[in-house]
């Protein structure tokens, strides 16, 4: 019964997974350390995904966490984590979920620990991000893109 369903096969496959690029600022220490530690996180994602050659692409995951005490920011952690992926076979419906959602979940734990490695040696308490639905953020960017035309017609 399987071979009832004739599909052409579909190859995906991990090439490389590498940080692209990390930032760490600390604009307020030493002074920052001596203050009562209740901080706020805020928590930013983008991706972006270049096409290489024979069905390579480079999916790149940006993470940006910006940490502060009252109004005064304890650090900002910028990492930009990429991967090169092989995806072969798949139809144009199938890229566009397979480099915005899964390929980015694949990244996004490599991103996570370079975030918590650089805060605990900035000096600052292990911070921990979140897991996050990148098939949910996938499907509100679909759902933008079809509003944001219709939202510039003119009756």
């Amino acid at each position: 019964m399987a071979e009832q369903y004739a599909t052409e096969e579909k190859k995906f496959s991990i090439q490389k997974i590498y940080t692209k690029d990390v930032s760490f600022e600390t604009p307020n220490s030493p002074q920052i350390f001596t203050e009562k530690w209740e901080p706020t996180v805020d928590f930013n994602l983008g991706t972006n995904v270049e096409p290489l050659e024979n069905a390579l692409f480079e999916v790149t995951l940006s993470v940006t966490v910006t940490v502060k005490c009252k109004d005064t920011t304890a650090y900002l952690v910028e990492v930009t984590q990429s991967g090169i992926f092989s995806l072969d076979g798949f139809s144009d419906e199938e890229m566009g979920p397979m480099v915005g959602s899964f390929c980015p979940n694949i990244l996004f734990p490599y991103a996570r620990e370079v975030v918590s490695d650089i805060v605990a040696k900035g000096g600052f308490p292990q911070l921990l991000l979140a897991p996050v639905n990148f098939d949910a953020l996938y499907s509100q960017h679909l759902q933008q893109a079809q509003q944001a035309p219709s939202s510039n017609t003119v009756n």
